[in-house]
């Protein structure tokens, strides 16, 4: 029994995570580079990364910390 659970849990696991990623379109691109003082520069690195996370290379994503009220 406790194989049987741990094959299908396995399993289960095995075909839920899938290898999707999810790049950003031009439209969401253009709207986060709004805010920036340069926008074309930011442009150009949102869309490098873009074309490297596509490819499937590593991408550095920088985690900026929460600045509760």
């Amino acid at each position: 029994m406790k194989l049987a659970l741990s094959l299908s849990l396995s399993l289960f696991t095995l075909f839920t995570f899938n290898e999707t990623t999810f790049a950003l379109n031009n439209y969401q691109i253009s709207k986060i580079c709004k805010k920036e003082k340069r926008v074309s520069i930011c442009i150009k690195k949102f869309k490098e990364k873009r074309d490297k996370l596509q490819d499937g290379d590593l991408i550095e994503i920088p985690v900026i910390p929460y600045k509760g009220n």
